[in-house]
């Protein structure tokens, strides 16, 4: 392993533990103001699905956008953290039996197995209903119009247009498999769509100008397309120990990917392509966007 990668898999850790703790934080029994009580085994199932370890990617992206434009690296803690509420809302409800129907995910039982089906729907509604909690409140450091921006920007890439919208589209991928247009389109709402908002989140919270925003925005749009499919490829190439959750189940469904389309060859070919644009995209900010360009390698060659 060079240094520069190696100084990067440091900073990926020690943002995930900045992350963790804060997390850990907003999980405490205590009751903020304005809650009645926190129930008990709602609170477990919830601190389950969240404090689990996990590379806390896309909140790091959050930091790393914020910090390359000036943002308040505190205010970016918290939305990072708010931010993967909503991821684990996603997977807790995306591991139940209805929809990818899985007992594993980062090497643990998830949540409806460690505890049950419904208590595991609650844990991701409220997880959900959270994240929008933390944007609001007055702890995280922001002016009311980036608040309103963020927790709207979330929405929609959340929402039916962006990621639930993704999922529907993913679960009726198994009963009739959509053509390469729609394949990139269900991607880029169920993943992309988070990965996206990550980066655009960073130039809100700077309140940085619309060149800014938008040129993060579409950096992040490659570094998710980049993610599914290295996901893709792991799905088919990787074992089940080394992801912490069950693989080749694209497979097994008959589910339409890109990489089932064009292959692993293509695959690692576009993935190459798709970190030089995210690089390119980058350049005007020279030196100063060198971890987020070591992010999108990242993303590219992961293997787990």
């Amino acid at each position: 392993m060079d240094s520069t990668n190696s100084s990067f898999e440091h900073r990926l850790r020690d943002n995930a533990g900045k992350v963790e703790a804060v997390l850990s934080q907003l999980l405490a029994d205590a009751r903020q103001n304005g809650e009645i009580i926190r129930p008990t085994r709602l609170l477990e199932a919830m601190r389950h699905g969240v404090l689990n370890g996990g590379k806390r990617l896309r909140p790091f992206l959050v930091m790393e956008t914020a910090a390359l434009l000036g943002g308040d690296g505190d205010a970016a803690l918290r939305i990072g953290a708010a931010l993967e509420c909503v991821h684990c809302y996603s997977l807790v409800h995306d591991d139940l039996p209805a929809m990818d129907d899985d007992d594993l995910r980062r090497g643990q039982p998830t949540v409806h197995v460690a505890f049950d089906y419904a208590t595991a729907i609650l844990a991701g509604d409220s997880l959900l209903t959270y994240a929008f909690d933390i944007i609001a409140a007055p702890e995280t450091d922001l002016p009311a119009g980036r608040k309103i921006e963020l927790v709207l920007t979330l929405s929609r890439a959340a929402g039916i247009g962006g990621m639930a919208g993704g999922q529907a589209l993913d679960l009726a991928a198994e009963k009739e498999t959509p053509d390469e247009r729609g394949i990139t389109m269900l991607q880029a709402m169920k993943t992309g769509a988070l990965i996206r908002f990550a980066c655009e989140a960073g130039a809100i919270i700077a309140g940085a100008p619309a060149e800014d925003r938008q040129r993060l925005r579409i950096f992040g749009e490659k570094i998710g397309l980049a993610f599914q499919l290295a996901d893709d490829l792991l799905d088919l190439t990787a074992d089940a120990a080394t992801m912490g959750k069950a693989t080749g189940k694209d497979a097994a469904r008959g589910k339409g990917t890109l990489v089932a389309l064009h292959g692993q060859a293509w695959a690692e070919t576009t993935l190459a392509r798709l970190v030089a644009e995210a690089a390119e995209l980058l350049s005007p900010y020279g030196e100063k966007a060198a971890v987020l360009i070591e992010t999108a390698r990242f993303i590219a060659s992961r293997k787990s």
